[in-house]
């Protein structure tokens, strides 16, 4: 199976740095190292999906500088799309920091520079690369606005449109009614509906709340206790892969990313897909590091065969 996937998002380098332990407030504390590599949510999201074998193209914004060139040539080299990722003359290249605690829990900081500056000017030229897609994927590390124009333009198209609520805050409106699926984690879920996540029946009552707006399907990412989806003909729970944890920089954007690269446009093989892309997740989490964590199609194809 080889999806088209188009990923419209977020562009940053991500510099991490490692700690024992988070600081308290107004205290200073050493980091044991420190480490760069190229990241943000749209960019993790398009490798993921290009490692799992999707042909990917990506729409974004870069500064002229050399992190965005940086950006550029690695997004290159797993194979992906850039032609239509512009250069922004007047801000800089995205960038996060972000602090790891030994148990591989993290805080991240974010400058949006050249994402956050996004207009729809991003998008001229769009539909060679929408005509051939299956899938439209975007998050909240860019413009709502631009996301809105891109999925109307995907539907004209028939493509799929995934949107990744994150970070949380208010939606458009407008843009629910062009999500085809919502993919929050439990606390984005909660803050998004206002229906906090305990158990089935507040995930199903969270997955009507969607659906009355417009998304006919929602998947909530639970953690380690895996992820519910919801759809207008089925709903389930695919339990999480048991790992030990070092980094989850990257976790969602790995699962997302190789989500896209299997499931079927209807969701119809939504139970196989999803496990798939756990199993991805998973192994993002036992390594280093954001993009460079993420695993290529065969490691995800023979961590399953183990399993």
């Amino acid at each position: 199976m080889s999806n088209n996937v188009v990923v419209l998002g977020s562009i940053n380098v991500d510099t991490t740095y490692h700690v024992d332990r988070f600081p308290q407030p107004g205290e200073t504390i050493s980091a044991v190292s420190k480490s760069s590599a190229p990241g943000g949510k749209g960019a993790n999201q398009a490798v993921a999906a290009a490692r799992s074998g999707a042909k990917t193209a990506f729409i974004g914004a870069v500064g002229s500088d050399k992190e965005g060139a940086y950006m550029l040539e690695s997004l290159a080299d797993d194979h992906i799309d850039t032609h239509h990722i512009m250069t922004d003359e007047l801000h800089g290249t995205g960038s996060a920091a972000i602090t790891l605690d030994a148990n591989g829990q993290n805080d991240i900081m974010v400058y949006g520079g050249a994402n956050q500056a996004m207009t729809t000017d991003v998008l001229a030229g769009i539909d060679d690369v929408l005509e051939d897609a299956d899938f439209l994927i975007s998050q909240f590390e860019t413009p709502q606005e631009v996301a809105l124009v891109a999925f109307k333009q995907a539907k004209k198209h028939g493509v799929t449109t995934l949107l990744n609520p994150a970070p949380a805050h208010e939606i458009l409106p407008e843009l629910l009614k062009y999500t085809d699926v919502i993919t929050p984690n439990e606390s984005e879920c909660a803050l998004l509906t206002g229906i906090e996540i305990t158990d089935e029946e507040s995930m199903l009552k969270s997955a009507d709340y969607f659906r009355e707006r417009g998304v006919k399907h929602l998947l909530v990412t639970l953690g380690s206790k895996g992820v519910f989806y919801s759809t207008p003909t089925a709903h389930g729970l695919v339990p999480a892969f048991k790992v030990k944890a070092v980094d989850t920089t990257a976790a969602g954007d790995t699962f997302l990313g190789a989500l896209s690269s299997q499931l079927e446009k209807d969701l119809s093989n939504v139970d196989k897909a999803l496990v798939y892309a756990q199993r991805a997740s998973s192994l993002t989490v036992q390594q280093m590091g954001a993009m460079p964590s993420i695993p290529n199609h065969d490691a995800v194809i023979k961590a399953l065969a183990e399993n």
